[in-house]
């Protein structure tokens, strides 16, 4: 029988990057976690379901699903910019208490997505005009600032999966 001593071990190996897509809000640039992006829809407009959060803009038909769009401009407390030519919306699976499920959540413009190494990750600030707690952290990216959202968060504490159950 053989042991492996500190000495002995092999190196750690470097952390490949996360991959993020980002996004424009206003003129601040976000990004997510590639892995919960189902797809990206352009905007044609969405239906007004009464009785939903403020956040909530209403919900679209996919593929004879109705799904919710969360507007997150006004999920984050800011201004929501007018609809324009590269407003989205990007389609995403969260997990809920009772499992996954699907919400779009409007944007103003899809850029790209970005690999960005953990090394280039800092830790949510406390102050801003973004809550921590909705933030993964702020990605360092061409000497610029992107700040992370974490998706999961963000939807989980509106409670919704109690309104999509409500969807007809």
């Amino acid at each position: 029988m053989t042991t492996l001593t500190v000495a002995d071990a092999p190196p750690p190996a470097q952390q490949a990057p996360a991959q993020f897509l980002s996004f424009m809000l206003g003129q601040d640039m976000f990004a997510m976690g590639i892995l919960a992006v189902r797809e990206i829809l352009e905007y044609a407009g969405v239906t007004p379901v009464p009785q939903m959060p403020p956040a909530i803009c209403g919900v679209i038909n996919l593929r004879g699903t109705a799904v919710p769009v969360l507007n997150l401009a006004r999920r984050l407390d800011r201004e929501p910019s007018p609809i324009g030519k590269r407003t989205c919306i990007i389609v995403v699976e969260a997990d809920g208490e009772e499992g996954p499920f699907v919400i779009g959540i409007l944007v103003d413009a899809v850029n790209a997505v970005l690999d960005i190494q953990a090394a280039d990750i800092e830790p949510p600030p406390r102050f801003g005009a973004v809550r921590a707690d909705l933030l993964h952290g702020i990605g360092k990216v061409n000497g610029r600032f992107v700040l992370l959202l974490n998706v999961q968060h963000v939807v989980s504490t509106l409670h919704l999966q109690e309104f999509v159950a409500q969807i007809p």
